[in-house]
């Protein structure tokens, strides 16, 4: 990275880093600026409004609203650090997995702001930047596991450092986000589904109707939620008369997050390590955050939650990653769009 002077404030001459971040994986813009490991700004535009009529992301529509959006979110990013453009030090940029089309505006806006400023534009894994996210606002011992869940991913990571990364579990169809946000559908509850499950749970029973748990035969930890989706749909299907639906969704959102727990909590027996982050859409889930922080508090260990405006994509996420990284002086990957992009490989004795 360029040197562009002393920036710490603090006269102690030291050379602070300023990355611009940006995120266009799925139906989210944002944009970010971070000084080392310290956030200036996060700015995150929403599609929600777009994509709720189809109950799911219209990839079509969602690059073509990243088109229209990102500019904007990055003067607005820029505006609100406190830096200027000629400040920034390098652009980084999620290069995967996700939908090709809204990564590739990602990759074309760093690529030209990259040329523009004279500085390098780093490819950032969008699956790193959830793991790493935790580490934004806290400080965490390695070896950790991390939970990542969200609408396009469900996984369990040991993270061994910055870098270097296991996959413990990982879902075999379908994501624990997807399932919230089929359920919704299901229900007539709108999209995303998460939000508003988890809001009507919070009046229902978790014990009112006995969802299943969802296991793969031959293998312990590995997740899937197809099979609970299908029971929802056969049991609404069946009942004569209209359930209550706080119960309905307390009684689904259990079954998920019971699932997510047993996994978690068989990782950190197996492998022996204490401290659990949980990251990703899901993260914000009221009753996981919950449970995670009982299981933690009964066997004894740390759990690390990021803030709620980490749980979603964001850039600031990309662009910490990126600090992280260069901090340990690790090789930057090429920002090329890449729709499926593994974090790493399963690790053989996690079961």
């Amino acid at each position: 990275m360029t040197d562009r002077g002393q920036r710490d404030g603090a006269g102690r001459g030291r050379l602070a880093v300023i990355i611009l971040g940006i995120e266009t994986s799925c139906d989210d813009t944002s944009a970010a600026v971070v000084r080392d490991h310290a956030v200036l700004s996060n700015v995150v535009s929403s599609q929600d409004e777009i994509h709720a009529a189809y109950g799911g992301v219209v990839p079509e529509l969602a690059a073509r609203r990243h088109l229209e959006s990102i500019q904007s979110i990055v003067s607005r990013a820029i505006a609100g650090s406190g830096v200027d453009y000629t400040d920034i030090d390098a652009v980084a940029v999620t290069r995967g997995p996700g939908l090709v089309g809204s990564l590739l505006v990602g990759l074309a806006t760093a690529e030209g702001l990259a040329i523009r400023l004279g500085v390098p534009v780093i490819g950032v894994s969008h699956l790193e930047g959830h793991v790493l996210s935790p580490l934004i606002e806290s400080e965490v011992e390695t070896p950790f596991l991390c939970l990542l869940v969200s609408g396009g991913h469900t996984a369990l990571y040991l993270v061994k450092q910055v870098g270097e990364y296991a996959e413990i579990a990982s879902t075999r169809d379908d994501s624990a986000g997807e399932a919230f946000d089929k359920a919704s559908k299901m229900l007539g509850l709108g999209y995303p589904g998460g939000r508003a499950i988890d809001t009507l749970a919070r009046g229902g029973r978790i014990d009112a109707f006995p969802f299943p748990r969802g296991r793969v035969r031959g293998d312990d930890m590995a997740l899937s939620f197809s099979g609970l989706k299908t029971a929802l749909w056969d049991f609404l299907r069946s009942v004569g008369e209209t359930p209550a639906i706080p119960d309905v969704c307390a009684s689904f959102q259990e079954a998920i997050v019971d699932v997510l727990m047993d996994r978690c909590l068989r990782a950190m027996e197996n492998l022996d390590v204490p401290r659990l982050a949980i990251a990703g859409g899901v993260s914000a889930n009221s009753r996981l955050r919950a449970r995670a922080a009982e299981m933690l508090a009964e066997r004894g260990g740390t759990l690390v939650l990021p803030s709620l405006a980490y749980c979603t994509d964001n850039a600031a996420m990309i662009a910490t990653t990126a600090a992280l990284r260069s901090a340990r002086n690790l090789p930057h990957q090429p920002p090329v769009a890449i729709a499926r992009l593994p974090l790493a490989p399963r690790l053989a004795s996690a079961a």
